[in-house]
């Protein structure tokens, strides 16, 4: 790259050895031995070379990889994509310095590296093929100029912002020590990641400087389109360097600029700066339903992923395309609570054990990735859904527990959930005839969807129907549908766990099963949608299985509650006026965008809702899923999510957390206890609020509570 980017830029030598020029442009090579002329081809050849090779050698890697037959993005998704790169929309979205820096050294460099681009087919192509249509010189020259010093200059702002945060601002998410393998060294990622700023930082000062030695040399009038050069000509000139002086440098500094040019191109694909070429491609490739709607067990003899032939070319990409900002680390309740888990770490891991098995080969759960930090994600998607190259965190860490489950590597506890799920239909291993007991203290039978058409089928979850800490909070549920005239049924000893964190486990094949039990009773019932209490099923029920045959319109409670209050048939009649916060269920707002409807449900009853800072897609996890909360406790460095959240909570100056997802009931009680808040400060449903503003009494349970 040139003086401010532009491949070989160099001035013209008179006969007295002084650059000098006769019109407005710039030859190339110009001035310069022709030994120098070959060899500096010969280098370019080496480097372009060197570049081919290790494109070559990532692409062989991907190649290993299997067909991804699910998701082929389309023109509309290729163009956005590329606007939402060039745009730096994901990195900007969550960490506005870093963003604002990494906006400037990509917009630097991409008018730097169109501008080299330029020269190269002015000044090596045009000039020798077509020389009558050679550009590069007259007005053009001197706008070129202009634009490319200001660029140059915001390519090395933004490269001092990015120095400043690494060396200045301590972030957690910059510490690359490693979280589950602590004898493992990380020093060479920080010193590459100084080689990479530094590289660019010395290509383009250095262009700055060859571009003053040249304007010491030869001063041309016109020149002065190159401001910053034209000024540090003038800083060079009052330092008493003369025309003479200028012409014996500029050889050095022309070949220092142009060897580190050249040593970047061949650093590019052996570097974290291939980010740059594979970040659009993982972007473009992710599919953002692969989340909410995980793949298929393999149609092999494997469960899972075993090796690394089993992932797919996408996902092997992903692995080099990411960028180590550490936002999915930062981002994760596990890894924030001290548990074995960083999904940072299972990127940086499996793409060296990629690198290292150059055919493929080797067992990835256990061996490059151990046992408890697969066990310790708790699949809240917070990962994934910030992070700036579109890797997807969560399906990775299924397929891996498939590995794992098929071996029957899974704790105690977990099994006899498992176990449970299969003879009973419910990870408590109650009796199915025991799922409808809640109903029993309500003022009224709740008709059975399988003997009576209804409109709605209400699907009502296994805490939500087992757990007393839950059930009132159900049974309000029912009399709000109830008061609202709301034509509704349920399974009654029909229904199955929805098995949405059973497949999260790892276990599909139970998952298939219960989903087919589930599907079965569907089609023996009239209904004409789903209504659900617990947002893990919602998310199941809605985006996975579809696939399976079962596609009926699903809906939260919240929805539906909110739907009967703007139609007029549930009315509250007094504000509450109480002062509360509200936890965002990571299956309703991160992974299915609810986030409006609970918030206007509390509204509605008068209720004065505190945010927490992380809501919405931020929120900050309960550590249920993932099964989660069906495994023995991994000793942690630090308080649980649920306690962390608690604190932060109560820190509001509120009394009272408020969520819609049974699993946050669970979570947070026990959460409530283990702080020491027991009897000040307490969890609720949103349908306790939206109840109490409509009739009285207050149920006696949620009475006494208060």
């Amino acid at each position: 790259m040139n003086e401010t980017g532009a491949m070989n830029g160099t001035g013209v030598m008179n006969g007295t050895g002084v650059m000098s020029s006769t019109e407005v442009g710039r030859d190339t090579l110009i001035g310069m031995p022709p030994w120098a002329i070959v060899l500096f081809y010969v280098l370019t050849a080496a480097a372009i070379g060197i570049f081919a090779w290790g494109a070559w050698r990532l692409i062989r890697k991907y190649r290993q990889g299997r067909r991804d037959l699910r998701h082929r993005p389309g023109p509309a998704k290729l163009v956005s994509t590329a606007f939402r790169v060039l745009g730096n929309v994901t990195v900007l979205r969550d960490d506005l310095y870093a963003g604002i820096a990494h906006l400037f050294v990509l917009s630097g460099f991409l008018v730097l590296f169109v501008g080299t681009l330029i020269v190269l087919v002015d000044r090596d192509i045009l000039r020798f093929v077509l020389p009558s249509w050679v550009f590069w010189k007259g007005d053009f020259y001197l706008g070129f100029s202009t634009f490319m010093d200001i660029f140059g200059l915001v390519l090395l702002a933004g490269l001092l912002m990015l120095a400043v945060r690494r060396a200045f601002f301590r972030l957690p998410q910059l510490d690359y020590r490693h979280r589950f393998r602590e004898e493992k060294s990380r020093r060479s990622m920080t010193a590459g990641d100084w080689v990479f700023l530094g590289l660019i930082f010395f290509i383009v000062f250095g262009g700055y400087a060859l571009e003053a030695v040249r304007l010491v040399a030869v001063r041309p009038e016109f020149e002065v389109w190159s401001p910053v050069g034209w000024w540090a000509s003038d800083l060079l000139r009052a330092a008493d360097m003369d025309a003479g002086d200028a012409s014996s440098w500029y050889p050095l500094f022309w070949w220092a600029h142009s060897l580190a040019s050249l040593a970047f191109v061949a650093y590019v694909p052996w570097s974290k700066a291939v980010h740059m070429l594979l970040g659009y491609f993982s972007l473009a490739w992710q599919d953002e339903t692969l989340n909410a709607q995980l793949p298929r067990a393999l149609e092999n003899d494997a469960a899972g992923y075993v090796s690394f032939k089993d992932m797919t070319w996408v996902e092997l990409l992903a692995l080099d395309a990411c960028i180590r900002c550490g936002r999915c680390q930062s981002r994760c309740p596990s890894s924030v609570a001290g548990l074995p888990l960083s999904p940072r770490d299972v990127i940086l891991e499996l793409r060296d054990a990629a690198g290292r098995n150059g055919n493929g080969t080797g067992k990835l759960a256990g061996d490059v990735i151990p046992q408890e930090t697969l066990w310790s994600c708790i699949s809240c998607y917070n990962c994934g859904t910030h992070c700036p190259v579109g890797v997807n965190h969560v399906p990775l860490m299924v397929q891996l527990r498939r590995a794992l489950v098929s071996e029957g590597a899974v704790d105690e506890q977990l099994q006899q959930t498992l176990i449970n799920l299969q003879r009973c239909g419910n990870a408590m291993g109650q009796s199915d005839r025991m799922r409808a007991k809640w109903t029993q203290p309500l003022p009224f039978t709740i008709r059975d969807a399988r003997k009576e058409e209804v409109e709605y089928l209400w699907f009502v979850g296994d805490n939500a129907s087992y757990d007393p800490r839950v059930q009132e909070y159900t049974r309000t549920v029912a009399k709000l549908f109830d008061a609202a005239g709301l034509d509704f049924g349920i399974l009654y000893e029909a229904e199955r766990n929805a098995g949405n964190d059973v497949r999260r486990v790892g276990e599909e094949g139970l998952f298939e099963m219960l989903a087919e039990k589930n599907i079965r009773a569907f089609e023996k019932s009239r209904f004409r949608a789903i209504v659900t209490t617990d947002p893990h099923s919602y998310n199941t029920l809605k985006n996975e299985y579809p696939a399976l045959g079962a596609e009926y319109p699903v809906f939260h409670y919240t929805e539906v509650l909110q739907s009967l209050i703007e139609q007029g048939r549930l009315l509250p009649v007094r504000r509450l006026g109480a002062r509360v916060t509200y936890q965002d269920p990571c299956y309703l707002a991160r992974y299915n965008g609810i986030e409006r409807a609970p918030r206007e449900l509390l509204e509605y009853a008068g209720v004065d809702v505190v945010e927490m800072k992380r809501r919405g897609r931020d929120a900050w996890c309960c550590g249920a899923g993932g099964g989660r909360l069906w495994m023995e406790d991994i000793p942690t460095k630090d308080e649980r999510p649920a306690e962390q959240r608690i604190r932060e909570a109560a820190g509001l100056g509120v009394d009272t957390l408020v969520t819609a997802c049974p699993k946050d009931i669970v979570m947070f009680s026990d959460a409530i206890k283990n702080v020491g808040m027991e009897g000040g400060f307490f969890v609720r449903d949103v349908a306790y609020y939206v109840w109490e503003s409509i009739e009285q009494p207050i149920p006696e349970h949620l009475e006494k509570e208060a």
